[in-house]
């Protein structure tokens, strides 16, 4: 440092740095390590193994796999739709909501609750997703008019 420069021996100094930190990378890559185990320790269980490359590691997986595990995976069986869903007609709706002429504006309120939470499209299979938005269509005109009715029937 005696005899250069500032700049020069800043230089040199980031270079011997960078020296150092270049040869740590090359420890660790050379080395298996796991976290939390000593780095020294695995890399000399490992070569000592012979799996001190991932070929290895990986020939050694699949001649311990047996053939299911090897196997393509079965498709899934495909969806049934449920039988509450192929009622689409509104007389079939307005049975499943059972409505009676003596229904109040919270009655109906919680008949479409109830009745979105068994047929709504979004907790459907996509195969299904028509039929229910059909049914809720459906069901969803049939309250609003009932509710449409008893506003008529209370200001009458």
């Amino acid at each position: 440092m005696f005899g250069m420069s500032v700049f020069q021996s800043v230089l040199e100094r980031l270079k011997t740095e960078e020296d150092a930190e270049a040869e740590i990378r090359e420890e660790q890559s050379s080395a298996l390590s796991i976290r939390g185990l000593n780095a020294g320790f695995v890399g000399n269980v490992a070569s000592s193994a012979g799996l001190a490359d991932s070929g290895a590691v990986q020939r050694a997986y699949f001649d311990m796999a047996g053939d299911d595990m090897l196997a393509p995976p079965k498709p899934l069986p495909a969806p049934v739709m449920p039988d509450h869903l192929k009622r689409v007609r509104p007389e079939e709706i307005a049975a499943d909501l059972g409505m009676t002429e003596t229904e109040s504006q919270q009655s109906l309120a919680e008949k479409r609750r109830t009745f979105a939470a068994g047929n709504h499209p979004d907790r459907h299979h996509p195969d299904f997703r028509a039929n229910a938005t059909i049914r809720m269509k459906i069901a969803n005109m049939l309250i609003d008019e009932a509710q449409r009715r008893l506003r008529i029937a209370r200001v009458a």
